[in-house]
């Protein structure tokens, strides 16, 4: 009962506060309610947009640092100088940039072995098309350069940095001309 009279004193004392029934609704209610459904379908699309995209780009570098990682595991020169067994690193710290509507890729990663460690760094391009179909099957991405940096300790004071190219077919190696080679002058019409 005392509260009653509370309330009703402060009405008094404020006479503009009133309080509405629960059952009447303001007209910009409405309103602001199809705001709020506009701006969270837009939210949940974008964020949804944004995580397919992460999505993609993650399958992308796995299949691309897959294959790298298995030239690399088949090139004697990294072997030496890493050692066996050749691992990947953390794809955390790994960059991926993709290009040509995702045809084309250049991806850095982590490598490392018994005795050093290092980076890869390759550039692939994709074959196929772009149907809704190939996002649902894997990608075959072929490796056009692929180098390494290598860290590798010398001593226990020094350490050797050098790069390697390193590729599948190596063009044969070029032999001296004798008398029966044809020659041509670049840009010379014939």
């Amino acid at each position: 009962m005392l509260a009653r009279k509370a309330v009703a004193n402060q009405l008094k004392v404020f006479p503009k506060l009133q309080f509405s029934s629960s059952t009447a609704q303001p007209v910009d209610e409405g309103k602001s309610n199809f705001i709020r459904k506009a701006v969270s379908f837009v939210l949940i699309t974008v964020t949804g947009g944004v995580a397919l995209s992460a999505l993609d780009d993650l399958a992308i570098y796995r299949a691309c640092s897959s294959k790298a990682m298995e030239k690399a595991s088949q090139n004697q020169g990294l072997r030496d100088a890493l050692g066996e067994p050749i691992e990947k690193g953390p794809w955390y710290n790994a960059t991926l940039a993709v290009a040509h509507k995702r045809h084309s890729a250049s991806c850095t990663f982590p490598v490392s072995g018994p005795q050093g460690n290092g980076i890869l760094q390759l550039k692939a391009v994709r074959n196929g098309d772009d149907s809704w179909l190939s996002y649902l099957r894997p990608r075959d991405w072929e490796i056009l350069i692929m180098e390494a940096l290598l860290h590798v300790p010398e001593n226990e004071e020094k350490l050797r940095t050098f790069r390697m190219t390193i590729m599948d077919d190596l063009p044969s190696p070029p032999t001296a001309c004798t008398n029966g080679c044809p020659t041509k002058v670049v840009g010379e019409n014939s």
